[in-house]
């Protein structure tokens, strides 16, 4: 297999990494060009036994280099002076944990930290986001087991569950009851409906932070069109759940949430 086609599957997922850490897509692909573009120039760079190890690893090393903190452009710029509150190291290790799943031991090697840092580190990443606001939160799932361990994730954070749907129009009615600060959507529904048009209707009514939890993230990361900020994968962990819930309250008011 050659090194491109070995990179080829890692992109979308981290572009969705590169999102999440630079606060908007825009930012998050310039340094995804600039990693391909240090890969390209000199493929040594990487290890052939763990590409994507080694294409996280690269990635870190040219973002924590620029300037981190600087402001790209206006979408982002909320996000942005709320995520600048958390050290860089943190921020890192806190998606590459419980966002991308990467193991104790790689990610001490991605962020370039002592392997017995990265639990401090995470520890304290999440407690700086859990500072921020509580908030009610929308859950639009059609499997109840998955729902109420939603719920449970979402109420042990000290969070409200102001509705759940397991439809579309479920979804609709749940918003017309309360507005939520916060959406978790899976994206294929009880009836056959949608939760990409049910998060886009609620979307167009007002701006919300969404996570979808989804088995077919494929449907979302096609590089074709706006591409969730927060997108996590059915099995899920429940800290990739508790991560995402506290980097999209993080980056709120939202901007940054374009319709999909």
């Amino acid at each position: 297999m050659s090194l491109s086609e070995s990179l080829k599957p890692h992109l979308p997922y981290l572009r969705r990494y590169a999102r999440a850490l630079t606060g908007s897509q825009k930012s998050g692909d310039t340094f995804v060009k600039a990693t391909l573009e240090t890969i390209v120039a000199d493929p040594s760079v990487i290890a052939r036994d763990n590409a994507r190890v080694g294409l996280y690893r690269i990635f870190s090393g040219i973002w924590e280099s620029a300037n981190v903190d600087t402001q790209t452009d206006g979408e982002d710029a909320d996000g942005q002076d709320h995520l600048n509150k958390i050290p860089p190291v943190s921020r890192q290790v806190l998606l590459l944990t419980a966002l991308e799943g990467f193991s104790i031991k790689d990610v001490a090697k991605i962020a370039d930290v002592g392997q017995n840092s990265v639990n401090g580190l995470l520890e304290d990443a999440i407690a700086d986001i859990d500072e921020e606001m509580r908030s009610d939160v929308l859950i639009i799932e059609d499997e109840a087991l998955i729902s109420m361990e939603l719920e449970q994730i979402v109420t042990d954070l000290g969070h409200c569950v102001c509705g759940t749907a397991t439809t579309h129009k479920g979804a609709l009615a749940a918003v017309e009851k309360a507005k939520p600060s916060l959406v978790l959507a899976d994206i294929q529904l009880a009836d056959g409906s949608s939760g990409i048009d049910a998060v886009n209707d609620i979307l167009n009514q007002f701006s919300v932070p969404v996570i979808f939890i989804t088995a077919f993230p494929e449907r979302l990361l096609t590089g074709e069109r706006p591409e969730p900020t927060f997108l996590i994968t059915k099995p899920f962990q429940p800290n990739a759940i508790r991560a995402a819930i506290s980097q999209a309250l993080f980056f709120s008011p939202t901007k940054q949430e374009a319709k999909i």
